[in-house]
């Protein structure tokens, strides 16, 4: 159904200059470059709505947002239409609960590498399995999981002051992944004690919770021997010669990320001594 504002009778109207509004830093195509800043975005353009996705990111990119926060279960935002008072825009989606970061929050501690990660300003491309093992999406799966309310006239739902907010927020999950888990419930300092806590409940005390000052006798040594391995074929590299390690990076395993940084070294050596 067209609504009165894409009829022709009606024609688009010019929104208000604002001065120190949040302005996307995409100038043209699409908005956001991180895969889960993408993955949100996908929920919007599934709606379906058009030209109204375009003039969202002329609204972004102009500057026309004045405000907006991230609280858990609510997106807040002000953005300066055609009228003199701006709307006034909610989106809303559910926070989990505390027995549902618990359970997130002991997955996560379980592997160092989802930490390193988001420390990174990085979000490990398997995380999403971490929330599905519990029961959980850490994006919201379609229109449906969302609420949203703007106080514009338009009818339609969602108008182009709730897609502006849509791609600024895409811009800001690429900026910091601890806002998306902000908005469901749980700010990155809480996460990250909680995750700690999880940790050593779970037998690593003496690595996450022990001063630095007091194990540096022992900081550099191996927790077991490390094994010896002799290489089968002559001339494998390094990294073919160590034990499996079951770490993946985007996906990949790390061996095959750091192939290619041994034969540059090797490369750069010149050709082994002969005995």
């Amino acid at each position: 159904m067209t609504s009165r504002y894409d009829s022709p009778f009606f024609p688009p109207s010019t929104p208000r200059s604002v001065q120190g509004g949040v302005k996307a830093r995409s100038v043209r195509g699409a908005i956001g470059t991180s895969w889960w800043s993408a993955r949100f975005i996908e929920v919007l353009e599934s709606l379906g709505v058009g030209g109204r996705l375009q003039r969202g990111r002329n609204y972004a990119r102009r500057g026309q947002v004045i405000s907006l926060d991230i609280d858990a279960g609510i997106v807040a935002a002000s953005v300066q239409g055609s009228r003199a008072k701006p709307y006034r825009v909610r989106i809303g989606l559910t926070a989990f609960g505390k027995a549902e970061w618990a359970a997130v929050e002991e997955a996560l501690a379980g592997n160092a590498w989802y930490v390193a990660t988001l420390l990174a300003g990085q979000m490990a491309a398997d995380i999403e399995d971490v929330f599905a093992a519990v029961g959980l999406s850490l994006f919201p799966r379609n229109a449906a999981e969302l609420s949203l309310d703007c106080s514009c006239p338009d009818w339609e739902v969602p108008c182009k002051h709730l897609a502006a907010v849509f791609y600024l927020l895409a811009e800001q999950f690429d900026d910091d992944p601890f806002r998306i888990l902000a908005w469901r419930g749980r700010e990155r300092e809480d996460l990250l004690g909680r995750m700690n806590a999880a940790a050593a409940a779970g037998g690593n005390e003496g690595r996450a919770g022990s001063p630095l000052t007091e194990v540096l006798d022992t900081f550099f040594v191996p927790p077991v021997p490390v094994p010896v391995r002799r290489s089968s074929v002559r001339g494998a590299l390094l990294v073919d010669q160590l034990p499996p390690v079951d770490v993946t990076v985007r996906s990949r395993p790390l061996a095959d990320i750091l192939r290619p940084v041994y034969a540059a070294l090797r490369a750069s050596a010149g050709p082994p001594n002969q005995p």
